[in-house]
């Protein structure tokens, strides 16, 4: 069944005549009387009692009718929900980032949502480990990564860049200084985050080429509350800086970086290079590339 014969079958049967559902189509009635008649051929049964006044509907065309009904209508909710899409308000990005990453994104979401407060942005909590198979499958749209992935198939922009650094509170011994070696922060007792990283694993390692072994003695599952113990002065913690600004600023915790840890990095948004991008996809990219250009031209920051 062709949807414009239905529309013009519901015609006819709301105005109850052929001529006046010509007038309101701007056809002719020829016209709409073969649009019906094909309808009637496609169901090998006679829709419209030609033999009454008014057009009234045979059983088969009463039944007809609701199905018309609503078939007309999803056509109008299909076609209306690819014009909320265009205008981005079924717009929808999803994106894969571990706890520290979110720091970065905040001020690309923050413009992307000045720019199109309809849309929607779905931030999800991935290991930094599986971020890049998730892009290639299409279960999100982005990741943020601080290393180059090796999977083919990927693009990345550049969105910001950080190191690593010893968090300590304001009146611990080691608050005052600029610099210490890993020797010295091997013998503080330090806070890490317990879900593994890439990270980690490479200060791990560095430890181990060094022979100066790391004294973790706490974990915790969240960026927040490594922060708040570190405050209390229940130890140290070696963090990206950018997910500590705030505290920094306020002087709630002091910065120390570890001459052979400090590990800079770039921090990435990941995408998939090739396939079709829905538009709130396509100006999420945009606004985060601005971004990444102006991050660039920032100098860095001070103590």
């Amino acid at each position: 069944m062709d949807l414009a014969e239905l529309q013009t079958f519901l015609t006819v049967a709301s105005e109850r005549s052929f001529s006046r559902a010509a007038v309101r189509l701007h056809r002719t009635q020829p016209a709409v009387s073969q649009a019906v008649r094909r309808l009637e051929e496609d169901l090998n049964e006679r829709l419209f009692d030609r033999t009454s006044k008014g057009g009234r509907l045979t059983e088969a065309g009463r039944i007809l009718l609701d199905y018309a009904r609503r078939l007309t209508d999803l056509r109008d909710e299909a076609a209306s929900a690819v014009r909320e899409l265009q205008d981005f308000r079924r717009g929808r990005v999803a994106i894969g980032a571990n706890e520290a990453a979110v720091h970065v994104l905040l001020p690309i979401v923050s413009r992307f949502r000045d720019e199109h407060p309809e849309a929607q942005i779905d931030v999800r909590r991935v290991p930094a480990r599986q971020v890049a198979t998730e892009v290639i499958n299409g279960t999100l749209d982005f990741g943020v990564l601080t290393f180059h992935p090796s999977e083919r198939g990927l693009s990345t922009v550049t969105v910001g860049a950080d190191e690593l650094v010893l968090l300590t509170s304001p009146d611990h011994p080691l608050a005052g200084q600029d610099e210490i070696s890993m020797e010295e922060f091997g013998r503080q007792t330090v806070i890490a985050h317990n879900d593994p990283s890439p990270a980690r694993d490479r200060v791990l390692r560095l430890s181990q080429q060094r022979h100066a072994p790391i004294n973790i003695q706490m974990s915790f599952p969240s960026l927040d509350g490594i922060k708040r113990a570190v405050e209390m002065g229940l130890g140290v913690a070696l963090l990206p800086r950018r997910c500590a600004l705030a505290e920094i600023a306020r002087g709630q915790l002091a910065v120390v970086r570890v001459s052979q840890l400090r590990l800079p990095r770039q921090i990435r948004l990941v995408y998939r290079r090739a396939g079709e991008k829905t538009r709130a996809v396509a100006a999420f990219l945009d606004v985060a590339k601005d971004a990444g250009k102006k991050d660039g031209r920032r100098k860095p920051r001070s103590r």
